[in-house]
């Protein structure tokens, strides 16, 4: 298996991860616009860094990050947004290696942590992160607000 950052060449691949992701939180699994995704992951200015784990050929998932500033003070922090594994690759380490390769981004960006969300009714999730060691942190309340 090898991790590295999504190309233009990938924004099919990632457009069709984006909507298996979809689908897997209850949506409709169609795949995501692809200019969006152009804008925003090769734009001028870039919203966010994808990885994509592959095995040869096969894409197994991707991790999608964007960096945080002020995270402590004037430190900074690699935010990871999503982490997705297809079903097939689940269980398999793909995961892991995404937060191995997530904390090398982070260090090789200065970076002194790595913070993400993740959904109460995913253990699958929650098990991954326990299992790797990491506690959960108390005492803040995620909001969102379209506009």
């Amino acid at each position: 298996m090898e991790i590295s950052s999504a190309t233009e060449a990938d924004i099919r691949t990632v457009s069709v991860l984006l909507g298996e992701i979809e689908g897997y939180y209850g949506g409709d699994s169609i795949p995501a616009d692809e200019g969006q995704i152009r804008a925003a992951l090769f734009g001028a200015r870039p919203h966010a860094t994808v990885l994509l784990a592959r095995d040869g050929d096969d894409v197994l998932g991707l991790a999608s990050y964007t960096f945080l500033w002020p995270a402590a003070g004037a430190d900074s922090s690699l935010y990871l947004k999503e982490l997705y594994v297809r079903e097939a690759a689940r269980r398999r380490g793909v995961a892991r290696a995404f937060m191995a390769a997530l904390n090398e981004a982070a260090t090789a960006a200065g970076c002194l942590r790595v913070e993400w969300t993740a959904d109460t009714d995913n253990p699958p999730a929650l098990a991954l992160y326990e299992a790797l060691g990491v506690e959960q942190h108390q005492g803040k309340v995620f909001y969102r607000v379209s506009v």
